[in-house]
C-alpha cells in the first residue's frame, strides 16, 4: 500500500505548499513513484504550483521528475449512503484510485478546519505540521502561560491530531508518526528562538510529536513558485546564477528535512 503523508495545520502562511512540493518532488527525484492532492479547494496553491511546473516545462522542452497530480473526483448525490458526507466519498475514491499507482500519496490540506482535511489526517502514515518559529504559531498547537512558558492546555488542532490517532488505533492502523517542521528559523541563537524550543520540546513529549527543522526565510522561495521550480532543479532546468551560497544552503535544509522524515524505503542521496 502506499505510505500516505499529510501536510497540515490550521494557519495559513506556515510554508504548507512550499514543503509539500518540495517533499513530493524530492520522492520523485529519488525514484519513487509520488501521487499528490490538494485539498484546499478555494485557494488551490499546490495545484498552481503544479500547473506553473507543467507551464515551465512545456516552454523549456524539458522534462523534471515531478509528482503526478490528481484532482478530487467530483461524485454523483444519488450513490451517496444514508448519512454519507459527499467530501469523504471524494477522498476516499481519489485514495483508492491513486493507490495501486504509487509509493506514497501526499496531501496538502488548507489552512483552516474543514471536512476534508478533518478526514485526511485519519489517513496519514506521517504527518507534517509547518510551523513559523514564532508563539504565534505556536498557538496552533497549544496554550501556555505567558509568564513561566508552561503548556496550559493542547490546542483544537492537536485535539483534532489525538482523534484521528483514537480513530486508527480503533481500526487496527499503525500509529500517526507527527512531525512539526519548524520554518523560518532565525540564523542567531535569539531568546524567542530559545524559548521556542524549549516549549516545543516539552509539548513534543506530552503530545506525541517529532520536530525536524525546515526551511529558514529566503528570498529564492518567493522566486520558485511562478515557475513551479523546487531548489532541486535549477541545475536542470539551466538557471544561470541561482546556485548561490545562500541556495546551496537551502538544498542542505532540503536534504536535513528529507533525512529527519525517515520515511520507509527512502535513501536520501541528493
Amino acid at each position: 500500500m502506499a505510505h500516505i503523508i499529510v501536510v497540515g495545520n490550521e494557519k495559513g502562511g506556515a510554508g504548507k505548499s512550499t514543503v509539500s512540493m518540495h517533499i513530493a518532488t524530492a520522492l520523485a527525484r529519488l525514484g519513487h513513484r509520488v501521487g499528490v492532492l490538494d485539498l484546499d479547494l478555494r485557494q488551490r496553491t499546490f495545484g498552481r504550483y503544479m500547473a506553473n511546473r507543467a507551464t515551465t516545462m512545456a516552454r523549456a522542452e524539458t522534462q523534471l521528475p515531478s509528482p503526478v497530480y490528481y484532482e478530487l473526483p467530483e461524485v454523483d448525490p444519488a450513490t451517496l449512503n444514508p448519512g454519507e458526507n459527499p467530501y469523504d466519498r471524494r477522498l476516499s475514491q481519489a485514495v483508492a484510485e491513486i493507490e495501486p499507482t504509487c509509493d506514497f500519496i501526499l496531501i496538502d490540506c488548507p489552512g483552516s478546519h474543514t471536512r476534508l482535511s478533518q478526514v485526511a489526517h485519519t489517513l496519514a502514515d506521517t504527518l507534517i505540521t509547518p510551523l513559523n518559529d514564532s508563539f504565534v504559531d505556536f498557538d496552533l498547537l497549544a496554550q501556555i502561560d505567558p509568564e513561566s512558558g508552561k503548556v496550559l492546555s493542547p490546542s483544537v488542532y492537536a485535539e483534532m491530531v489525538w482523534n484521528a490517532r483514537q480513530l486508527r488505533a480503533q481500526a487496527g492502523l499503525k500509529p500517526i508518526d507527527w512531525i512539526v517542521v519548524r520554518n523560518r528559523l532565525g540564523a542567531q541563537a535569539m531568546h524567542n528562538k530559545k524559548k521556542m524550543g524549549e516549549a516545543i520540546n516539552n509539548l513534543a513529549r506530552r503530545i506525541g510529536f517529532r520536530t525536524a527543522p525546515g526551511f529558514n526565510e529566503r528570498v529564492i522561495f518567493r522566486e520558485l513558485f511562478p515557475r513551479g521550480l523546487t531548489l532541486l532543479d535549477l541545475r536542470d532546468i539551466g538557471v544561470v546564477g541561482q546556485m548561490n551560497i545562500s541556495n546551496v544552503a537551502a538544498r542542505q535544509e532540503l536534504r536535513d528535512l528529507m533525512k529527519a522524515l525517515k520515511l520507509p524505503g527512502v535513501t536520501v542521496d541528493f
